[in-house]
């Protein structure tokens, strides 16, 4: 990782104010796995350029993604074993080919892949297959200067990466604190002797990372010539079954054997009476305070080389954080744990300079949380499925300021549509005011719901806030069946794509038509690189 590089700008790249949060624009939330395409989930080749042509018809300046690390259980982007690697189903096989690792006759014999959802298991069989197929054609050949000077530029994360993934492999996919003694606790005569025995395996997954990392700058140069900025997203904690654990067990509560001594959750609530249980480890805070927070350091130094802007997941742990004992199985008998938020984001700022970051305040927002956001001058969010119940001014869009993105939902949210149906169906509750959600709604759009997903974008453009995103969904009008997410549910997300078709000019027009209105259209037009 470059800890000189900073979100807003790169290299050799003309950075203008449409890479900065505190201009009027709007934008788009889609991860890359929901782009159409023949692979069986969207990646980085012409689905993606696709879709930039798509931003530009539509007058739009971000596209935020999820995290685009390798996915982890439940396919859940949010759950990797890397904070730094890069997820390999978005590698694009048809460069692959164009970069002589593949032969047409290896993309033609592919078997056909579900086009509206993605199906995981299979994707990750022909994905990694062809990935395999590439690594043999290159592993036959002199490495390139670049493979060797990636390995080199990114050894701090990679090194580990790559042997972490090689002795999992070997070792059945068995997580790391389940592997043999001398491994697990990384005694140095044993992690010798892995890198001799997985050689080539160590050598495929730092190919896979090499061309993940090309075929991404690639893409971030389209990205600018189009004048579009990329939002990505950052989670606060990482999972137990993690590289990031293993290679640094001191800076996270897991005990000698690696078990958890304590957890993650939430607790309990209105929504649930034994609390949310997320089961990453916490984080050993004082460890990091003495590193001088050099692993938060180095992690946003390599999403910041690779986005415009970052959207810190779960901000208010940067505050306090629930800890539950690591053997419990719900999150009823916890604790708050105090996080040295400022410290750390001084310590980051000090480094690598302003940043742009999008703080995920959703929830419930202490004081605190608000006064270290406010101290930091970060833009929190605003969510207008909330912004309807009786004397829900927090989120309502004529209270809006002008620091903070608003949005119609996020990936964890029910479509606008799916949501304003629920809302019609059956008896619903009256507040004090003697109205239901949905004739609050209908109040404030001033309109009879018809098309409740432009209605509700209207809002947002016409609000004061600096930055609105739609997710994609909303933008198409679909229902229930296009959600991403549903907390909770340990399986079936992640799966919706968008279909090739629904990329409409009229689409485009209509959101082109609302950033003119509402003065959100990019200053210039397409970018050009010095």
């Amino acid at each position: 990782t470059d800890p000189n590089h900073q979100c807003g700008g790169a290299p050799n790249v003309q950075t203008t104010a449409e890479t900065r949060l505190d201009q009027r624009a709007a934008g788009i939330l889609l991860h890359p796995t929901s782009l159409p395409g023949r692979f069986g989930c969207g990646d980085l080749g012409e689905g993606a350029r696709r879709f930039l042509r798509f931003l530009t018809q539509a007058r739009q300046r971000w596209w935020q993604m999820l995290p685009i690390t390798p996915a982890g259980p439940g396919n859940s982007p949010y759950s990797s074993d890397s904070a730094f690697a890069g997820n390999p189903l978005l590698i694009d096989p048809v460069q692959l080919h164009e970069a002589g690792w593949l032969e047409a006759s290896d993309l033609d014999a592919l078997p056909a892949l579900p086009a509206g959802r993605v199906d995981y298991a299979r994707v990750r069989r022909v994905r990694m297959g062809l990935l395999r197929r590439a690594f043999e054609r290159f592993a036959r050949r002199k490495p390139p200067v670049a493979f060797e000077r990636f390995c080199r530029q990114q050894r701090s994360w990679l090194a580990d990466y790559a042997l972490f993934c090689a002795i999992r492999r070997a070792h059945g996919g068995r997580p790391w604190y389940a592997w043999p003694r001398a491994l697990r606790d990384r005694e140095p005569a044993a992690l010798r002797s892995a890198r001799r025995a997985l050689r080539d395996e160590i050598r495929f997954v730092q190919f896979v990372q090499f061309v993940f990392e090309q075929q991404w700058e690639r893409f971030r140069t389209e990205c600018r010539r189009h004048g579009i900025g990329l939002i990505g997203d950052l989670p606060i904690f990482v999972a137990h079954d993690s590289c990031d654990v293993w290679a640094h067990r001191a800076l996270f509560t897991v005990d000698a054997r690696g078990c958890k001594r304590l957890q993650t959750g939430v607790p309990p609530d209105f929504f649930s009476r034994t609390g949310q249980l997320w089961g990453h480890p916490q984080f050993a805070w004082q460890v990091h305070a003495q590193t001088g927070f050099a692993w938060w350091v180095a992690r946003f130094a390599r999403i910041c080389g690779q986005f415009d802007a970052v959207r810190v997941d779960h901000f208010l742990g940067f505050v306090r954080t629930w800890a539950v004992p690591g053997g419990a199985k719900t999150a009823l008998r916890g604790h708050w744990r105090p996080s040295p938020g400022r410290a750390l984001f001084e310590r980051v700022f000090a480094r690598l300079g302003r940043l742009n970051i999008i703080a995920e305040d959703l929830g419930v927002v202490t004081p605190e949380a608000v006064r270290l956001r406010d101290e930091l001058g970060l833009p929190g969010m605003r969510l207008l499925q909330n912004a309807f119940g009786y004397e829900a001014r927090y989120d309502q869009p004529h209270n809006y300021p002008r620091r903070c993105v608003a949005y119609t939902g996020t990936h964890d949210n029910d479509t606008t549509v799916g949501w304003f149906r629920k809302l019609s169906r059956g008896r619903q509750a009256r507040g004090p005011d003697g109205l239901t959600v949905r004739q609050r709604v209908l109040r404030y759009t001033g309109t009879d719901g018809q098309a409740i997903h432009r209605d509700l974008a209207r809002l947002l453009y016409a609000s004061h806030a600096d930055l609105v995103m739609l997710p994609m969904q909303d933008v198409l009008g679909l229902g229930s069946a296009a959600r991403m997410n549903r907390p909770g549910r340990p399986r079936g997300n992640w799966r919706w794509r968008v279909r090739e078709e629904q990329l409409d000019a009229r689409v485009a027009d209509w959101l082109a038509e609302f950033a003119e209105a509402y003065e959100r259209k990019p200053t210039s037009g397409v970018r050009q690189q010095q």
